[in-house]
Protein backbone atom coordinates (compact mmCIF):
# COMPACT_ATOMS: atom_id res chain seq x y z
CA UNK A 1 0.00 0.00 0.00
CA UNK A 2 1.41 3.36 -1.06
CA UNK A 3 1.61 6.19 1.41
CA UNK A 4 1.45 8.90 -1.27
CA UNK A 5 -1.48 11.29 -1.10
CA UNK A 6 -3.14 12.60 -4.25
CA UNK A 7 -3.57 16.37 -4.06
CA UNK A 8 -6.97 17.81 -4.97
CA UNK A 9 -8.24 21.20 -6.06
CA UNK A 10 -10.60 21.16 -3.05
CA UNK A 11 -7.73 22.31 -0.79
CA UNK A 12 -6.39 25.80 -1.69
CA UNK A 13 -2.78 24.93 -0.73
CA UNK A 14 -2.89 21.73 -2.76
CA UNK A 15 -4.51 23.56 -5.67
CA UNK A 16 -1.59 25.99 -5.65
CA UNK A 17 0.85 23.08 -6.12
CA UNK A 18 -1.33 21.60 -8.88
CA UNK A 19 -1.25 24.98 -10.67
CA UNK A 20 2.57 25.21 -10.53
CA UNK A 21 4.92 24.44 -13.40
CA UNK A 22 7.26 21.50 -12.77
CA UNK A 23 11.01 21.63 -13.23
CA UNK A 24 12.96 19.29 -15.47
CA UNK A 25 14.41 16.11 -13.94
CA UNK A 26 18.19 16.59 -13.91
CA UNK A 27 18.93 12.86 -13.71
CA UNK A 28 16.79 9.74 -13.45
CA UNK A 29 17.83 8.30 -10.09
CA UNK A 30 16.84 5.11 -8.25
CA UNK A 31 14.97 7.32 -5.78
CA UNK A 32 12.86 8.87 -8.57
CA UNK A 33 12.19 5.46 -10.11
CA UNK A 34 11.03 4.17 -6.70
CA UNK A 35 8.77 7.22 -6.40
CA UNK A 36 7.34 6.51 -9.87
CA UNK A 37 6.62 2.91 -8.79
CA UNK A 38 4.83 4.25 -5.68
CA UNK A 39 2.85 6.57 -7.94
CA UNK A 40 1.74 3.59 -10.05
CA UNK A 41 0.54 1.83 -6.91
CA UNK A 42 -1.26 4.96 -5.70
CA UNK A 43 -2.87 5.45 -9.12
CA UNK A 44 -4.05 1.83 -9.22
CA UNK A 45 -5.54 2.11 -5.72
CA UNK A 46 -7.46 5.19 -6.90
CA UNK A 47 -8.63 3.45 -10.11
CA UNK A 48 -6.84 5.95 -12.33
CA UNK A 49 -4.97 5.52 -15.59
CA UNK A 50 -2.41 8.29 -15.14
CA UNK A 51 -0.71 10.24 -12.38
CA UNK A 52 1.72 13.12 -12.71
CA UNK A 53 4.33 13.97 -10.07
CA UNK A 54 2.67 17.32 -9.15
CA UNK A 55 -0.45 15.38 -8.18
CA UNK A 56 1.51 13.87 -5.29
CA UNK A 57 3.25 17.15 -4.43
CA UNK A 58 6.47 16.65 -6.44
CA UNK A 59 7.12 19.52 -8.85
CA UNK A 60 9.28 17.55 -11.26
CA UNK A 61 8.54 16.61 -14.87
CA UNK A 62 7.48 12.98 -14.86
CA UNK A 63 4.34 10.91 -14.91
CA UNK A 64 3.08 7.34 -14.93
CA UNK A 65 0.35 5.88 -17.13
CA UNK A 66 -1.19 2.44 -17.19
CA UNK A 67 -3.90 1.32 -19.54
CA UNK A 68 -5.67 -1.73 -18.14
CA UNK A 69 -5.40 -5.12 -19.81
CA UNK A 70 -7.88 -5.81 -22.58
CA UNK A 71 -8.90 -9.36 -21.76
CA UNK A 72 -11.41 -9.50 -24.59
CA UNK A 73 -8.62 -9.01 -27.15
CA UNK A 74 -5.99 -10.79 -25.04
CA UNK A 75 -3.83 -7.66 -24.64
CA UNK A 76 -1.75 -7.04 -21.50
CA UNK A 77 -1.78 -3.81 -19.51
CA UNK A 78 0.38 -1.06 -20.99
CA UNK A 79 2.53 0.74 -18.41
CA UNK A 80 4.56 3.87 -19.11
CA UNK A 81 6.90 5.86 -16.88
CA UNK A 82 8.20 9.00 -18.59
CA UNK A 83 10.68 11.53 -17.27
CA UNK A 84 10.94 14.93 -18.99
CA UNK A 85 8.21 14.04 -21.49
CA UNK A 86 7.41 16.29 -24.40
CA UNK A 87 5.14 16.00 -27.40
CA UNK A 88 7.18 16.33 -30.57
CA UNK A 89 4.37 15.77 -33.05
CA UNK A 90 0.60 15.78 -33.04
CA UNK A 91 -2.17 15.40 -35.58
CA UNK A 92 -5.93 15.43 -35.83
CA UNK A 93 -8.47 16.14 -33.15
CA UNK A 94 -10.60 14.08 -30.82
CA UNK A 95 -13.22 15.31 -28.41
CA UNK A 96 -14.00 13.25 -25.35
CA UNK A 97 -14.76 13.26 -21.66
CA UNK A 98 -11.99 13.32 -19.08
CA UNK A 99 -11.83 12.96 -15.34
CA UNK A 100 -8.96 13.55 -12.95
CA UNK A 101 -7.88 12.09 -9.63
CA UNK A 102 -7.19 15.67 -8.47
CA UNK A 103 -10.75 16.77 -9.32
CA UNK A 104 -12.73 13.90 -7.80
CA UNK A 105 -16.37 13.44 -8.72
CA UNK A 106 -16.41 15.39 -12.00
CA UNK A 107 -15.86 14.85 -15.71
CA UNK A 108 -15.91 17.23 -18.66
CA UNK A 109 -15.48 17.28 -22.41
CA UNK A 110 -12.04 18.24 -23.75
CA UNK A 111 -10.57 18.51 -27.27
CA UNK A 112 -7.17 16.87 -27.70
CA UNK A 113 -4.94 15.79 -30.57
CA UNK A 114 -5.98 12.40 -31.98
CA UNK A 115 -2.36 11.26 -32.46
CA UNK A 116 0.81 12.28 -30.64
CA UNK A 117 4.44 11.35 -30.67
CA UNK A 118 5.88 11.80 -27.20
CA UNK A 119 9.47 11.44 -26.12
CA UNK A 120 11.26 11.44 -22.80
CA UNK A 121 13.43 9.23 -20.64
CA UNK A 122 12.56 5.79 -19.28
CA UNK A 123 13.37 4.42 -15.81
CA UNK A 124 16.97 3.77 -16.83
CA UNK A 125 17.42 7.31 -18.11
CA UNK A 126 17.43 6.13 -21.74
CA UNK A 127 15.63 8.16 -24.42
CA UNK A 128 12.27 6.68 -25.49
CA UNK A 129 9.69 7.73 -28.02
CA UNK A 130 6.08 6.54 -28.27
CA UNK A 131 3.47 7.05 -30.97
CA UNK A 132 0.00 7.05 -29.48
CA UNK A 133 -3.49 7.60 -30.76
CA UNK A 134 -6.98 7.74 -29.38
CA UNK A 135 -7.34 7.14 -25.67
CA UNK A 136 -3.62 6.72 -24.94
CA UNK A 137 -2.85 9.98 -26.77
CA UNK A 138 -5.50 11.68 -24.62
CA UNK A 139 -4.01 10.31 -21.40
CA UNK A 140 -0.47 11.38 -22.36
CA UNK A 141 -1.69 14.91 -23.12
CA UNK A 142 -3.68 15.10 -19.88
CA UNK A 143 -0.68 14.05 -17.77
CA UNK A 144 1.70 16.36 -19.65
CA UNK A 145 -0.65 19.27 -18.90
CA UNK A 146 -0.26 18.55 -15.17
CA UNK A 147 3.47 19.18 -15.51
CA UNK A 148 2.68 22.71 -16.70
CA UNK A 149 0.06 23.42 -14.02
CA UNK A 150 -2.83 22.97 -16.44
CA UNK A 151 -5.96 21.05 -15.45
CA UNK A 152 -8.45 19.51 -17.87
CA UNK A 153 -11.06 22.01 -16.64
CA UNK A 154 -8.94 24.74 -18.30
CA UNK A 155 -9.52 23.02 -21.65
CA UNK A 156 -13.26 22.25 -21.51
CA UNK A 157 -14.95 22.52 -24.90
CA UNK A 158 -17.93 24.05 -23.10
CA UNK A 159 -18.44 24.63 -19.36
CA UNK A 160 -21.87 22.98 -19.71
CA UNK A 161 -20.14 19.61 -20.27
CA UNK A 162 -18.64 19.71 -16.76
CA UNK A 163 -20.75 17.28 -14.74
CA UNK A 164 -20.83 15.52 -11.43
CA UNK A 165 -20.37 11.74 -11.21
CA UNK A 166 -19.84 9.41 -8.29
CA UNK A 167 -16.34 9.74 -6.84
CA UNK A 168 -14.31 6.83 -8.17
CA UNK A 169 -16.59 6.44 -11.19
CA UNK A 170 -14.91 9.13 -13.32
CA UNK A 171 -13.00 6.61 -15.43
CA UNK A 172 -16.02 4.35 -15.93
CA UNK A 173 -18.28 7.24 -16.93
CA UNK A 174 -15.59 8.59 -19.26
CA UNK A 175 -15.43 5.28 -21.11
CA UNK A 176 -19.23 4.80 -21.13
CA UNK A 177 -19.71 8.21 -22.74
CA UNK A 178 -16.92 7.54 -25.24
CA UNK A 179 -18.60 4.31 -26.34
CA UNK A 180 -22.12 5.76 -26.78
Amino acid sequence: MSDLKILTVNDPEQAKVLRSKSRKVAKVTPRLVALAQQMLETMRQANGVGLAAPQVGILQRFFVVELPADEENNLPAETYILFNPEIVKNAGEQIGYEGCLSIPGYIGEVARAEKVTIQGLDEKGHPVRYKAEGYLARVFQHELDHLDGILYTDRLTDPATFQRVEVGEEETREREIAIT
